[in-house]
C-alpha cells in the first residue's frame, strides 16, 4: 500500500491526542490504558489470580484492538491515493472519539469498572485508538507509533547514542539529527497530551475532549484537502 509523507504537526496533534485519551481511560475508567494494550495482557493475565477489577474491558480491549486494526487495513485498501485512505481513517477515529467523548460526559463519575456504560466507553476509547496505531503505520510513511511509546523511547535512546558516538568520532551526525527531529515532537506530544488529559479531565471533564477532537478535525480536513490535489 503506498504512503505518503506526513507534516509534523500532524504526527505531534495525533500523539497529542492518544495522551489525552490515554489520561482520561486511566483516570475516570479505573486504570484502563488504551493507547497500547500491553497493560491489558498483564491484567488479564493476573486476574485470575489478584481479582483485579475492570476484567471484562480489559478482557475486551485486546481483541477489539486488533479487530479494528485489521478493519482499518481493509477500508483502507480500495483507495489509491494514500492521502484519500488517510482522510477516511481519521475521520472514523474522530467518531469514535466523539462516541467516546459522548459517552464520558453521559457516565461521569462512572460509579464501576464493569458497568455496561464504562465498558462501553472504554472499547470506544480502544476503537479509536486502534485505528489511529494502525492508520500511522499503514499510510504515513517512515513514522514512528503516536500511541506507544515505549518503543519510541528506546528509538530515541538508540539515536542519542549513535550522535554522541558520531561526535566522537567525527563524522557525520545529520541522520541520527533527523531521526531525533521527529521523534522527540512525538514524545513530547504525547507527554504534554496526558498533562493536559489530566488537568482536563479534573477542571471540565470529558469536556477536555475538545481539544483533541478540534485537533483531529483539522487532520481530516488536511488529508481531505491532500487526497483531493492529489
Amino acid at each position: 500500500m503506498q504512503t505518503l509523507a506526513a507534516p509534523r504537526w500532524l504526527l505531534l496533534s495525533l500523539a497529542f491526542v492518544a495522551g489525552t485519551v490515554d489520561a482520561c481511560t486511566f483516570i475516570a475508567l479505573f486504570g484502563l490504558f488504551v493507547a497500547q494494550v500491553t497493560g491489558s495482557f498483564v491484567l488479564v493475565g493476573v486476574s485470575a489470580i489478584t481479582g483485579h477489577s475492570a476484567v471484562v474491558a480489559r478482557l475486551f480491549a485486546i481483541p477489539v484492538f486488533f479487530l479494528v486494526g485489521v478493519a482499518t487495513v481493509f477500508i483502507a485498501a480500495p483507495f489509491r491515493q494514500p492521502a484519500r485512505a488517510l482522510a477516511i481513517t481519521l475521520a472514523i477515529e474522530l467518531v469514535l472519539v466523539l462516541c467516546f467523548a459522548a459517552l464520558g460526559l453521559t457516565g461521569e463519575p462512572f460509579q464501576g469498572a464493569d458497568t455496561p456504560l464504562a465498558i462501553t466507553a472504554s472499547l470506544f476509547g480502544v476503537a479509536a485508538m486502534g485505528v489511529q496505531s494502525a492508520l500511522v503505520k499503514l499510510l504515513i510513511r517512515d513514522a514512528n507509533s503516536t500511541n506507544v511509546m515505549t518503543t519510541n523511547t528506546s528509538q530515541a535512546a538508540i539515536d542519542v547514542g549513535q550522535w554522541i558516538v558520531a561526535l566522537a568520532k567525527g563524522e557525520d551526525r545529520k541522520a541520527a539529527s533527523r531521526r531525533l527531529g521527529v521523534l522527540i515532537p512525538v514524545l513530547a506530544g504525547f507527554l504534554v497530551g496526558t498533562v493536559g488529559g489530566a488537568l482536563g479531565l479534573r477542571w471540565v471533564g470529558f469536556r477536555c475532549l475538545a481539544v483533541p477532537i478540534a485537533l483531529l478535525s483539522v487532520a481530516v480536513a488536511w488529508a481531505a484537502r491532500a487526497g483531493w490535489k492529489s
